[in-house]
């Protein structure tokens, strides 16, 4: 076949486009780019979100633990353990739905057995089994209620039940003893122990509450608080708690009070409390001495006289001795006969009986004194010299304070402090330097924030957020803008608005400049086409004229491109 001639190869059309060339395939380019980077920003938003997954159970034991992933692995519902093993996490939409079908199963059933046990006894149990079954069964929901103590962690329950019996001599006490084991930095309190304590004597019949003991996992005995071998009394830590509290009061009226005075860190107080806990009550009767008789109150008073008769027969049982005794014999001593009219000497007896009953005064007092009272203070105070800075050199001079200003310092801490001489209390203020009080003042050195702990949480969600930006700023300079760009072009030239009439006016001098600058355009433009059309005539004579040459020309054209 012939070579193509010149004028072929310079007026035949271009090859076929390809799709990618077309309108269409830079439409499809355009919007599989714009898709992509949809994706990838999606991509990289669903990767810095966290995976929503909250507790579906913790402080759980192991069998329990086994069986709650066995079933949630049936229920095709994703799982994961957190750190340490202590829970189970799941989706949070599927948080509500698994604990209600895994408590359909009875999951989790924890360490303890409640009463649950008594349902599944057998026909024909023996009495003894079925004692056994019930002490397991009240163990079991007595450890569950302490449980829920935010406090405990788990708790174990042991009961001692005697068997009753009809003598009442016989009969013995129930016992019970608790063993808790308390959450990581926890502790219990006097108020808390004895909820225990209760709460497990009011659940099994005729239990004491002195017959319930309570251990901490460390082995530490917490419900004998106030039964120590020797048998006195301790010091709970309510009532240290209590002498604390009223000495860190009184340090603080001090140093609140003399504070103005000496300036701020230029005093120190320390106080030291001795307080009364006894609880004392007193009843009294007292008994005043009677008062004399004429000022006396006579509540009653009984008089009665009798007189026997003389000479009178023997009286008795007829027939046996007189019950009278014979009179004693008398005669007189100067054996003179008795006078005329004087009276038998076996007179009758006389008798007097006189009983007074006085009213006798009586005071009856009751007192009772509330624990806690103060029986001592004792109160030292350390005041600082008196700094003086002088403004010129800057030299720094200490002085120490005159007694009027002790003895003024010393009147004010006694009124802070609540003196009282009958108490016995005691006060002593010191006048002394600090240690560094001739040293200038230097500031405290300040770490630099990027060293400070507390801003490297802050620090990671800033990198975090920074490196999504440096990706999404990449994606949107690199591959969407300059696919973008003609299109936000051709939008540009579609939304172009022209100018105002307000706006267009122009001065005859700017619109001759313009109507000059379009002729010299119009100028340019024509010699440019008029240009190439010379060109494209000199190819075509040059084309018929040597056609070798042209030949050559494109030759050398492929061989380059190839």
């Amino acid at each position: 076949m012939a070579a193509a001639t010149a004028d072929e190869l310079v007026d035949s059309p271009e090859s076929k486009p390809t799709f990618l060339q077309t309108q269409m395939g830079k439409n499809f380019l355009l919007g599989a780019a714009i898709a992509s980077v949809l994706a990838i920003m999606a991509a990289i938003w669903l990767w810095s979100q966290q995976p929503d997954y909250k507790v579906l159970f913790s402080n759980f034991s192991d069998r329990d633990g086994g069986a709650i992933t066995a079933s949630l692995d049936q229920m095709a519902i994703p799982y994961k353990f957190s750190e340490g093993g202590s829970a189970i996490l799941v989706p949070s939409e599927h948080v509500h739905d698994a604990r209600l079908k895994l408590a359909s199963q009875g999951l989790p059933k924890g360490g303890n057995v409640g009463f649950e046990l008594m349902e599944n006894q057998k026909l024909g149990v023996s009495q003894f089994h079925e004692q056994v079954n019930y002490q397991r069964s009240l163990e079991g929901e007595l450890a569950r209620s302490i449980e829920s103590l935010a406090a405990v962690s788990s708790a174990r329950v042991h009961l001692a039940l005697p068997k009753p019996s009809v003598f009442v001599r016989e009969q013995q006490k129930p016992t019970a003893s608790v063993l808790l084991n308390l959450q990581q930095g926890r502790v219990l309190d006097i108020a808390q122990v004895s909820a225990i304590v209760h709460l497990v004597a009011s659940s099994v019949p005729e239990l004491p509450v002195s017959n319930v003991t309570v251990v901490d996992q460390a082995g530490n005995l917490l419900s004998e608080n106030g039964k120590p071998a020797g048998g006195a009394k301790q010091l709970d830590p309510n009532q240290l708690k209590y002498v604390t509290e009223i000495q860190q009061r009184i340090v603080k009226q001090v140093e609140s009070l003399i504070t103005p005075l000496v300036g701020q860190g230029n005093v120190r107080a320390e106080a030291t409390a001795d307080i009364d806990f006894a609880q004392v009550d007193t009843a009294a009767e007292s008994y005043k001495p009677n008062s004399p008789p004429e000022a006396s109150a006579i509540r009653s008073q009984q008089v009665s006289e009798a007189n026997g008769p003389g000479g009178g027969n023997a009286s008795g049982v007829p027939g046996a001795l007189s019950n009278q005794p014979p009179g004693a014999a008398t005669a007189p001593l100067d054996g003179a006969a008795g006078a005329p009219g004087a009276p038998p000497a076996n007179a009758g007896p006389t008798r007097k009986d006189s009983t007074t009953n006085y009213e006798v005064d009586k005071t009856v007092r009751y007192e009772q004194r509330p624990m806690g009272g103060i029986k001592r203070l004792t109160v030292g105070v350390l005041v600082n010299y008196r700094r003086i800075v002088d403004a010129k050199t800057g030299k720094v001079t200490v002085k120490a304070l005159t007694a009027a200003e002790v003895a003024q310092i010393n009147d004010l801490v006694k009124e802070a402090m609540g003196y009282s001489q009958a108490r016995g209390d005691t006060l002593n203020v010191t006048n002394a330097p600090f240690d560094g009080v001739d040293k200038p003042a230097t500031p405290e050195a300040q770490l630099d924030w990027w060293k400070d702990p507390a801003n490297l949480p802050l620090a990671k969600e800033l990198g975090r957020y920074l490196l999504l930006a440096l990706v999404l700023g990449f994606l949107y300079f690199r591959l969407l803008r300059p696919l973008l760009r003609p299109v936000l072009r051709r939008f540009d030239e579609i939304t172009d608005v022209p100018p105002l009439a307000a706006e267009s006016e122009m001065t005859k001098e700017e619109a001759v400049q313009a109507e000059v600058q379009r002729i010299q355009l119009e100028e340019a433009e024509t010699n440019i086409a008029r240009g190439y059309r010379e060109n494209l005539a000199m190819a075509k004579t040059l084309a018929k004229d040597d056609p070798r040459v042209v030949a050559n020309v494109v030759k050398a054209w492929v061989g380059a491109n190839e």
